[in-house]
Order: C-alpha cells, then sequence, then structure tokens
C-alpha cells in the first residue's frame, strides 16, 4: 500500500506538524511506501480564476501533488479544524488539485459523474478547541462532512478513519505527548492495511448484503404466500412447516439468481452509468467489492441449498410429480435468464421471465405444497393479474440500461423495441392489468380474493399511465427513472397484497 502523507497547517511548528512527524515515524517502523506533501512549502495559486479548474495554468507542485495522489493508495491529511472547517490553504490545494478529468467527470449529458480517484481510501487526523461532543452532536461534524463526504467522497476516495485531537486549548504537556503517540500507532497501524480486521468483515458482510439485492424479495414471498393460502382456503388446513421450507429453497432460489445476474451481466453493468436501486445489478463486481470468486462460490452455495431444501419436500410431497415439474420449470426460467446457453434476458425474453417467475412461478409452488391440485384454475386465474401487473417495472427496468445493454450486445425487449417503443408498452400494460382483474374477478372462486378492495389499484393504475405519458413525451434518452420505478413496483402490491390479505 502506497500512502500520501499531507500537513495542511500553514505553521510548520505547529502540533499539526508535530502529529505529522510522529505519524511519518510510524509508517517508517511498519515499513509503509509514503510520500510527502507540505502544502506550507508548496507554490500555487489558491484561488480558481478560470471557468473551470482545469483550464487554469497548472504550477509544477499541482501536477506534482496530482502525481502523488494518483501515485497512492492511501491519503492522510493531517490539519486544525479552525471555525468548524479546515485552514484557506487546504481548501485552496483541494480547488486546484482535484480537477475535473482527474479527480471526477461530468458525463456528457450532465445527469452524473464518474468518480477518477474510486478505490483509493483516506483517514484525517485534526487538532481542535471544541469539544469532541459538541462538535459531532451540535455542529453536526461540518469540516468532516465537508472534507469526507462533499469532497473526497465525491471523487471515489472513501475516508475510513477519523481521528481527533483535543481539546488543544485545555491540553497538557502529559496528553500532548500522549497524542503524539497516538499518531505514531496510527502511521504503524497501517502495515496491516488501511482497514482494520473488523472494518474488512463488516464490509464484506455490507457487500454479501448489497449482492443479495433483498429489495427485491418480498415480491416473491407474497406471490409464494397468495398461492400457499389459497389452497389453504379451500383445503381447510394449513401447513406452516412446509410453508417456510418452500420459502426457503425459493429464497436461496432467488438468492442464485440475483448472484448468477452480476456474474453473467458483467459487462454490461460495467458500461451502465444509470444504475440505480432498482437497474444496473448490485455492482459488487463492478467495485470490486466481491471478487468473481466469490460471487461463483456464492451461486453454488445458494443453488445448492435451494436443491436440497427442495428435494426434501419432494420426499416428504403426496403428489411429487406435479411439484417436482413445477419447481424445475422455476429454476429453469429463473436461472436461464443470464446463465448460458439459456440467457433469455439476452434475446427479448427476460421480461416475460421475470413475470412468470414472480407470479405463476411461485404461486403454483405455493399452492401445490398445501395440497393444492395442478389442475384447479384458482392459482392461474389469481396469478395472470400478478404477472401482468410486473411487467411495466420490468420492461421499465431496461430504460435506464438501455445503452450499456445494446453496447454489450444484451437484445433485452427495451434494446428491441426502443425506449418509445418500451415506454408505449409500458403505458398499455396497467390497462390490460386492470381489464384482466375485472375480468378475473367475475369467475367464480376468484371474487373473494379481491373483493372491492381491488377498485384501488384504478387510480394507481391512473397516474401510472399519466407518469408515463409524461415520460413518454419527454424522454429521448436512457436515464434514471426511480421515481416512475417506484410507482410501478407498488402498482404490482395491489394484485399480490389484497389476494394474500382477504385469503389469510
Amino acid at each position: 500500500m502506497n500512502v500520501l502523507l499531507i500537513l495542511c497547517h500553514p505553521r510548520k511548528t505547529s502540533l499539526n506538524a508535530a502529529l505529522y512527524r510522529a505519524f511519518r515515524q510510524g509508517l517508517v517502523e511498519a515499513k509503509v511506501p509514503f510520500r510527502e506533501l507540505v502544502l506550507a512549502d508548496m507554490q500555487f495559486d489558491p484561488d480558481v480564476h478560470e471557468e473551470s479548474p482545469a483550464d487554469q495554468h497548472f504550477e509544477d507542485d499541482i501536477r506534482h501533488a496530482q502525481q502523488l495522489i494518483r501515485w497512492s493508495d492511501h491519503l492522510v491529511f493531517v490539519y486544525p479544524t479552525w471555525w468548524g472547517s479546515f485552514p484557506a490553504r487546504l481548501k485552496g490545494f483541494l480547488d486546484r488539485v482535484l480537477t475535473p478529468g482527474f479527480a471526477f467527470q461530468y458525463w456528457p449529458d450532465g445527469n452524473g459523474w464518474e468518480q477518477g480517484l474510486q478505490g483509493k481510501t483516506a483517514q484525517l487526523l485534526t487538532t481542535m478547541d471544541t469539544p469532541r461532543w459538541v462538535y459531532r452532536w451540535i455542529y453536526k461534524n461540518p469540516g468532516f462532512n465537508t472534507l469526507a463526504r462533499a469532497t473526497l467522497g465525491f471523487c471515489g476516495i472513501r475516508t475510513v478513519r477519523k481521528t481527533v485531537f483535543g481539546p488543544v486549548i485545555s491540553s497538557t504537556a502529559k496528553q500532548r505527548r500522549c497524542w503524539l503517540e497516538q499518531a505514531r500507532r496510527e502511521g504503524l497501524r497501517l502495515g496491516e492495511g488501511a482497514l482494520s480486521p473488523v472494518q474488512r468483515r463488516v464490509d464484506k458482510l455490507l457487500a454479501w448484503l448489497q449482492a443479495l439485492r433483498l429489495q427485491f424479495y418480498p415480491m416473491t414471498l407474497i406471490a409464494y404466500g397468495v398461492g400457499a393460502l389459497a389452497a389453504a382456503h379451500q383445503m381447510h388446513s394449513f401447513d406452516s412447516g412446509r410453508f417456510w421450507l418452500g420459502y426457503a429453497a425459493l429464497f436461496f432460489l432467488e438468492v442464485a439468481t440475483v448472484l448468477a445476474n452480476d456474474y453473467f451481466d458483467y459487462e454490461s453493468d460495467r458500461q451502465n452509468r444509470n444504475a440505480g436501486p432498482f437497474t444496473g445489478g448490485s455492482r459488487v463486481l463492478v467495485d470490486g467489492k466481491l471478487s468473481f470468486g466469490e460471487v461463483r462460490r456464492g451461486i453454488f452455495l445458494a443453488f445448492g441449498v435451494s436443491s436440497l431444501l427442495l428435494c426434501y419436500l419432494l420426499t416428504t410431497a403426496p403428489d411429487p410429480a406435479p411439484l417436482g415439474v413445477s419447481l424445475l420449470v422455476l429454476a429453469a426460467l429463473a436461472l436461464g435468464y443470464t446463465v448460458p446457453p439459456l440467457k433469455l434476458s439476452h434475446r427479448g425474453l427476460g421480461e416475460l421471465v421475470v413475470a412468470l417467475t414472480h407470479s405463476i412461478g411461485v404461486v403454483l409452488p405455493g399452492y401445490l405444497l398445501q395440497g393444492g391440485d395442478l389442475h384447479d384454475p384458482l392459482p392461474w386465474l389469481l396469478s395472470l393479474p400478478l404477472g401482468l401487473a410486473v411487467l411495466p417495472a420490468i420492461v421499465l427496468s431496461g430504460v435506464p440500461d438501455y445503452d450499456a445493454d445494446a453496447a454489450a450486445g444484451k437484445n433485452t425487449l427495451v434494446v428491441k423495441l426502443g425506449i418509445r417503443g418500451a415506454l408505449i408498452a409500458a403505458t398499455l400494460l396497467p390497462i390490460l392489468t386492470i381489464a384482466a382483474t375485472l375480468v378475473c374477478r367475475q369467475l367464480p372462486g376468484v371474487a373473494g380474493a379481491y373483493g372491492y378492495w381491488i377498485y384501488l389499484a384504478v387510480p394507481h393504475a391512473a397516474w401510472l399511465i399519466w407518469q408515463l405519458g409524461k415520460c413518454l413525451w419527454h424522454r429521448r434518452a436512457a436515464e434514471r427513472i426511480d421515481g416512475l420505478m417506484v410507482l410501478a413496483l407498488t402498482f404490482i402490491l395491489w394484485f399480490g397484497a389484497i389476494p394474500l390479505i382477504r385469503l389469510w
């Protein structure tokens, strides 16, 4: 690990300078490669006179500083906290050094930016006269927020540690000697890396949670619950043990599917500039939070657990044949979404697959596990409006991904239809969903699953269609549509949550 140590105090005879030297001594003892920058020795104009700092003349010291930042893996800033923030010298240094094209780059369409220093880490050592609790709870960490989040974080540098020495104004000589020893130990610990063992374990856990994309799992649980409760409603019995074992099997199958999507869609995700909470994958591979080997092992482990649970359920099922066929088809469709050789999402069939796997694909196993019959019309009729309701959100999810999918050769439905065609399809689908629901509601045994509550979906559909119409009128390029995605995803709830509640 290469470390860049930066002294930001304008006086080289200050307490900050002593802390800087103590930290440097720790680096020497740990045999960590490091370089130094002393801002008081640098010659540069701290003011940006041009429209962009990238257009201004680069002094030799500024160019040298950029070279050192590019070389480093970990940056250490030693500075005093004055008036709640850092000195003007450091502010001017950041203004001149963190330039567009080096530290970040705005996208041509103006709807985002690319972090030029992603993967680097930083730590802050600061002195202050303000009591630490006042600075944190009363002032809300203004200097830390400005430097760590709004500046370094904007450029992709993650601040992993903050150390405060203070209050200086009331400190004793003994206390200051303790601070110097603490600064030396901070430098020494970098011999083991920028992150502590606890931070590394927490990061790995958070990366796996990010990879799972848990925000989508309630859709499966709701649909599965509708199938199970529909069977229980007819059979007048409910086996909770089989229900939760069945859901556990489906949960791990979904885990394997989500991880496989990240693994096999890496090229598309890597090029995706519009990734968000609902599109563009989990980003754990793109950001390097997990390795391909880790994700691959996660796929096999999740699929293995799911298979074992499913085999156990089949051995205890009274009629295993229809249950086994339904689960086999579900697994083939779910994993075939991105896994070769099927790669259904690359053939314009991915949207239909998601609609099937989140409606009849899980409604039917839930129904069969509770003793229902494959030929009963009820699970199929309940799945029809639910599957149609899923389609608008899935079609819309391809709009932000359009450019990346097209560049990666992923021939999704949106790539086939174009953004305008996809928006037209998404506008028509809520109408079709409401119509199918009203027709199904007239059939024997289905009306009780919806009641009059289903009519509340009509204003939601109208609102969604209105917003889609506005989007269709103005949209000309692929970009994030998070608000519209939320509206489309919540539309699904009417056709899952209402039957779930009424069949309870």
